[in-house]
């Protein structure tokens, strides 16, 4: 019997593991080798050559520094220096090109009021309509992630900010409400973490809440985008005859973003960056597992 889908996110979230894997002879070679191709490189430079592609292909792009958890509140500041600069080599508008951020690579743990900040002085980097897009975390973190969004979409950024929301939490049907009155753009999502508690089962009951809230989206008329590989949800969507984007992550089921280009279905690819690599690749070898 292989190992479980919550065993690899166990993993993915232990430090332990990730350090004993990096001392093994060959061990980070190798997990790079299975990584690269969900990962653009470790550079702003891999990152943008990989955002050209895809624009290039018909395709927007969402570029994420990796980083999570941290507690240091310098560290949290060159972040935001970090993504300042990234944002200033982005290509020129028209091209389709957003960021992607974790609140808590901006220190959100250790005081939300300067993550909101920190959050607010990046997003004021961008021109109207070029968004950041606030990724999903643990459900523990919902609460202080949503106010952080909301806090900052009240400082008249809601139109370069973007919320991710989970369908597979029992809470998400009133975040929507609430995201969707402050006017920021709604990424939903299955969910990507194994929660202990207040979440749906993997499977159809997070399934048919995904269809409900995209439902709820369509009828509310908000900026949302549909971010899925289930082509079976996928197709439910499109085929309702209402207008939804779609977004993926690099280097998964990359022969569903041409034909959705082809049936001019506007797309957006999660183009990760950094040196933090090893957890993201972890959890999308978990999100193949079924169970």
């Amino acid at each position: 019997m292989g190992i479980t889908r919550s065993a690899l996110f166990a993993l993915a979230t232990s430090e332990r593991f990730e350090t004993t894997v990096r001392r093994v002879p060959g061990g980070r070679a190798a997990a790079w080798r299975s990584a690269s191709r969900y990962v653009a490189g470790r550079s702003p430079a891999d990152a943008l050559a990989v955002a050209e592609r895809l624009l290039g292909g018909g395709h927007g792009v969402s570029i994420d520094l990796f980083g999570e958890r941290v507690t240091d509140s310098r560290a949290a500041d060159a972040v935001v220096t970090q993504y300042l600069e990234l944002a200033a080599r982005l290509p020129a508008h028209p091209a389709d090109v957003w960021l992607s951020v974790d609140l808590s690579h901006l220190a959100l743990s250790t005081g939300a009021a300067a993550a909101a900040d920190r959050l607010a002085h990046i997003a004021q980097a961008f021109p109207s309509g070029r968004r950041l897009q606030v990724g999903a975390e643990e459900a523990a973190q919902t609460d202080a992630i949503l106010r952080c969004v909301l806090e900052v979409a009240g400082r008249g950024l809601s139109d370069r900010l973007g919320a991710t929301i989970q369908a597979n939490l029992v809470r998400s049907p009133a975040d929507l409400e609430r995201l969707a009155d402050a006017g920021v753009h709604i990424r939903l999502v299955k969910g990507a973490y194994v929660e202990a508690a207040g979440a749906l089962p993997y499977g159809e009951p997070t399934d048919i809440a995904f269809l409900r809230l995209a439902a709820a989206l369509a009828d509310r008329g908000v900026p949302w985008a549909a971010a899925t590989h289930d082509g079976r949800l996928r197709e439910a969507l499109l085929l309702s005859g209402r207008s939804v984007a779609v977004e993926q992550l690099l280097g998964v089921r990359r022969d569903a973003l041409g034909e959705l280009a082809a049936r001019g279905i506007s797309t957006r690819v999660y183009v990760p960056y950094g040196d933090d690599w090893f957890r993201y690749w972890m959890r999308r070898r978990a999100e193949s597992r079924g169970a």
